[in-house]
């Protein structure tokens, strides 16, 4: 396997150097740094968290880039469509024909595992260390165990069995074995209940970038929701949704992907990176420039923008159109350079999904007027008319064909939700007619990681 670090690589990244993801390699390190010398004390191994905070900003997977999740499963969820055809890497998201050798899949699994790496390295580290207050262990124990819950999260959802890896143990990484989704969803839940019972609720350095028990929670709400446990869904939503002194549905839909927006769970922000730049990458990436158009690489596709009544304000908020070339793109940031200081952050979690999860929880259970409740919150933020009023009498699968369209309209180009939703509610193959086979709903495992490790086997279907 390829997520295999250099220990100096380690600490120049756990300091919170930005680097490169081309770092990853199969050899034994050539330079030992003990992880004593990294937590040694407080601060050194605070650093080290923030560390991991700054790659978040950074790697594919999830810095919101050109290989991130976010826009390759918006492309395979039939949200975003390439402006060039000619580019294949993106295409084969598009028509979900992906190939193994596809450089962009690799991008996205070699840096999931470059944070899962990271998120051991700081684990190991604060359990071979006597120097660390019980403030700070508790804190990097807490944050660095939810972020590597969070991964694998998506790595479960998007490959299928993968490699557990749970150690900075090179030889043992390189020659990993695929387990069965339900090992790594265990795993998923041990490390989120770890985050929720020893985080604090309050966010620590005064921004909604840092993880605490609020966001496990949150997170937590959404896996059970995956594995269809619905009263446990219900009830960890509920707990973020009660707390309406930290979290409320902002009104106006411009304001809810500021920076520290009273909507948000948690947030990415774009200074972590490192650079000049503040504005996110995903308004840099989707905004279309009213001059250099030509710049462009995608736009929403027009079956997703034929889904919006006129009325919606999601429509007319969140969706920017070029003149002159007639596109549609995602306009949620509204910021596509800049280096002013930072008034947008990536947005990861926030009190809208856990609305729709608690309304899809409840209506799995048949409380249909706690889901059309709970519905109605995001339809009427959005100008729609409210469930309640228009169909007082609507039936169990009406109430969930809503949430499931409102699940698309309210959390596109965010995070992969739409592809994932395809997936876990096995409609894909209702709407992906054409070339569609039930093996496309898991990603191919990167030849490239194949070809270094031998027990690394391939989905089926590739």
């Amino acid at each position: 396997m390829k997520a295999i670090l250099k220990k100096t690589a380690v600490f120049i990244l756990l300091l919170g150097i930005t680097s490169c993801e081309d770092y990853l390699e199969l050899d034994a390190p050539k330079e030992k740094i003990e992880s004593s010398t990294l937590f040694q004390n407080d601060e050194t191994a605070h650093s080290a968290l923030v560390g991991l905070y700054n790659q978040l900003a950074s790697v594919n997977f999830s810095g919101g880039g050109p290989s991130s999740l976010t826009v390759l499963n918006a492309l395979s969820g039939d949200l975003l469509m390439p402006i060039y055809t000619r580019n294949q890497e993106y295409m084969q998201f598009e028509q979900r024909e992906l190939l193994p050798l596809n450089f962009r899949n690799e991008n996205l699994w070699t840096s999931a595992y470059n944070i899962i790496y990271i998120t051991n390295a700081l684990l190991e580290g604060i359990e071979g260390s006597d120097n660390l207050s019980e403030k700070v262990r508790d804190k990097i124990q807490g944050e660095a165990s939810f972020i590597r819950a969070f991964t694998y999260f998506y790595l479960v959802n998007l490959y299928g069995d993968v490699p557990l890896i749970l150690t900075t143990d090179y030889r043992e990484n390189s020659l990993a074995e695929r387990v069965p989704q339900e090992e790594v969803y265990q795993q998923i839940l041990t490390d989120l209940e770890t985050a929720i019972s020893i985080l604090s609720p309050d966010y620590s350095n005064g921004d909604r970038t840092v993880v605490n028990q609020n966001t496990a929670v949150a997170m937590m709400a959404r896996v059970q929701l995956y594995l269809e446990n619905w009263n446990d869904a219900e009830l960890y939503s509920s707990q973020i949704i009660d707390q309406a002194v930290t979290y409320e549905l902002l009104e106006d839909l411009n304001s809810v992907f500021l920076a520290n927006s009273r909507e948000a769970i948690w947030q990415i922000s774009p200074k972590a990176r490192g650079f000049s730049l503040t504005n996110t990458q995903e308004g840099g990436l989707f905004i279309i420039h009213p001059l250099y158009y030509f710049l462009a690489q995608f736009k929403l596709t027009p079956s997703f923008i034929d889904s919006f009544t006129t009325e919606d304000r999601r429509l007319s908020d969140w969706i920017g159109f070029h003149e002159n070339t007639s596109f549609y793109f995602p306009f949620k940031y509204k910021i596509q350079n800049s280096t002013e200081d930072a008034t947008e952050f990536s947005m990861v979690l926030r009190l809208a999904e856990q609305y729709l999860i608690r309304a899809e929880a409840r209506a799995r259970q048949n409380d249909l007027a706690g889901a059309i409740s709970d519905l109605d919150k995001i339809r009427e933020r959005a100008g729609l008319m409210t469930i309640s009023q228009a169909h007082p009498e609507i039936g169990q699968e009406e109430v969930l064909q809503i949430i499931f369209e409102e699940r698309k309209k309210e959390l596109f180009t965010e995070w992969g939700h739409r592809w994932l939703d395809l997936n876990r509610t096995d409609k894909a193959g209702d709407i992906f007619v054409e070339n569609w086979e039930s093996t496309d709903v898991f990603y191919p495992i990167p030849e490239n990681e194949r070809l270094k490790n031998p027990n690394l086997t391939q989905n089926e279907g590739y």
